[in-house]
């Protein structure tokens, strides 16, 4: 232990194929392989120790991020929530991002893994292991006919919204400060969905749902609680973060939380900006490992998703996140854990391998 690229870190959280998608499918593969400006492609993953994790398929609405992250500079925010968008516009485009995900497979820059055992022999071997995800189940039909198909070709984690509204439930809006219990729980389609979702081993992610939608998850679901990309309410009090009772909740079922990058959800004052010292996502950790027990936490970057941390802008840069961990006190035990040990492990109790 102890080198700058150990322990191997798998993530609850990337927006890589977005980021892809948008480049157009002919260029993507090209720029993943030999890297580009982005934050995760094979160099900068294999600079930092990055193993993999979750690739987000995410169908994005007709909104600017730029004028959104801009929005989220302010003293306070409450930014509108983009309308639904059904499942008919919304099915291509998920289905055009699975694609490039597994062209990349094809070339041979990823494994698409659908067990743990699948995810711990990549990370052994060195190979970038990938975790089929949606964020928002939009392409999900109500008769839910297409999870059945996702779930054959790999899907093996879903989150029931991002946070405009679905068919199923009610996200929570970019509002800060702002707790998050903004609105109604999920609707009968949505405990209809997660049940499925048990039964067909599909990990139900809690992030970007709203308080009401989420009591609903753990009153409903039999499986662990997993937020895959959401911090501590009581650090910084923006509704994507999570409250001390929901972490206790997750803390209950045996379930865990990745710690997200993003700026605003980091920062105390909320504020989308990048200049966040590692000492604060540390803080974060501290107060999520004092909640959740160090078995239950983990990292959920939101990488080329979000306005990141300077020094981490990168994957390349995470060695200088292990370097301040280690630095902080934690010792190869919790390390091995918060980097890779942890998912492994809620992963193995949702797919049952």
């Amino acid at each position: 232990m102890g080198h700058a690229t150990d322990p191997t870190i798998f993530d609850g959280h990337n927006d890589v194929l977005l980021k892809l998608f948008r480049a157009g499918q002919a260029s993507a593969v090209e720029s993943f392989m030999t890297g580009d400006e982005g934050a995760i492609d094979l160099p900068s993953a294999k600079l930092g120790g990055f193993g993999g994790g979750f690739f987000a398929v995410f169908v994005p609405s007709p909104m600017d991020a730029d004028d959104k992250f801009q929005e989220m500079t302010k003293d306070a925010y409450d930014l509108p929530l983009p309308d639904p968008i059904n499942w008919e516009d919304a099915f291509p485009i998920v289905m055009s991002q699975a694609a490039i995900l597994f062209e990349l497979e094809r070339q041979g820059a990823l494994t698409v893994c659908r067990s743990a055992k699948e995810i711990r022999s990549c990370l052994n071997a060195g190979r970038l292991a990938a975790v089929f995800h949606i964020e928002g189940a939009e392409a999900i039909d109500p008769e839910l006919n297409t999870l059945e198909v996702l779930c054959q070709a790999g899907l093996r984690s879903l989150g029931l919204v991002w946070s405009r509204e679905t068919i199923f439930g009610h996200g929570v809006p970019f509002r800060y400060p702002s707790g998050p219990d903004t609105g109604p729980g999920l609707t009968d389609r949505g405990l209809r969905l997660v049940k499925r979702c048990n039964e067909l081993g599909i990990m139900v992610d809690l992030s970007h749902l709203n308080e009401a939608g989420f009591w609903d998850v753990a009153r409903y679901s039999t499986k662990p609680l997993v937020a895959t990309h959401s911090n501590a309410h009581a650090i910084c009090p923006h509704s994507r973060n999570l409250t001390d009772k929901q972490l206790a909740a997750i803390a209950e079922s045996g379930g865990m939380v990745g710690l997200n990058f993003a700026a605003a959800f980091l920062r105390p004052d909320g504020k989308m900006l990048s200049d966040v010292p590692l000492e604060q996502m540390i803080r974060h950790l501290d107060h999520l490992i004092g909640t959740l027990g160090e078995d239950r936490v983990g990292f959920g970057s939101d990488y080329d998703g979000a306005i990141v941390p300077e020094v981490l802008k990168s994957s390349a840069g995470l060695p200088k996140f292990r370097a301040a961990m280690r630095q902080h006190g934690y010792d190869d035990a919790l390390m091995t854990k918060l980097c890779h040990g942890n998912w492994l492990r809620v992963l193995e109790e949702t797919w049952g391998a």
